[in-house]
């Protein structure tokens, strides 16, 4: 049997409740559903007091750090953001400014949002996938959005959420799976 892949999800939301750390969530158990993972989700909202006053990792506290290092040692990484004035939050940027910047190479890394309306879902082609262009991480074909309107009570409650979930997972499957291998033999 292989063993479990490490994938961690980022939620960039910063308040709760989070319809981007539901989506977060969602996405994980959709992977989880596929493959043999241990997964995680780290949440801006509990970091971003401490990230948000560093100008260096040495001024973080040691959780901080340690959930830096989860994020650089992901097998996998799902990152969700909101949408806030057309883009991803200042907060979460700085926290990738914290991410020692060779660390998430060839890196697979789903890439979600959510936003007030569907206007917003051009930001994960546009915003967050020249982000993670920097990392030279492999971004994954397809990215999952979600409006307000797919939510209802911080529970997702459309069926073509669902459906996009499960294909963007589907879609990425072979990537895992390849990544899976590298790690392996490496």
């Amino acid at each position: 049997m292989n063993a479990p892949l490490n994938v961690i999800a980022v939620s960039g939301g910063a308040y709760r409740p989070s319809r981007t750390q539901v989506l977060s969530q969602a996405i994980l158990d959709e992977v989880a559903s596929h493959l043999n993972i241990v997964g995680r989700v780290i949440e801006l909202a509990d970091l971003a007091r401490d990230v948000g006053g560093a100008l260096s990792r040495k001024e973080l506290p040691d959780e901080i750090e340690a959930q830096l290092q989860a994020i650089e040692n992901a097998d996998l990484l799902i990152v969700a953001s909101p949408v806030y004035r057309g883009s991803y939050p200042g907060q979460l940027k700085h926290l990738f400014d914290l991410i020692d910047q060779d660390a998430l190479i060839d890196t697979p890394v789903l890439l979600a949002a959510t936003g007030g309306s569907p206007r917003h879902a051009l930001v994960i082609d546009h915003q967050l996938r020249p982000l993670f262009s920097f990392f030279q991480a492999l971004t994954l074909p397809l990215g999952v959005y979600a409006s307000e309107s797919d939510f209802s009570n911080y529970r997702i409650s459309c069926d073509l959420l669902q459906a996009r979930i499960g294909l963007a997972v589907e879609r990425a499957l072979p990537f895992f799976s390849s990544h899976q291998r590298l790690r392996q033999s490496a």
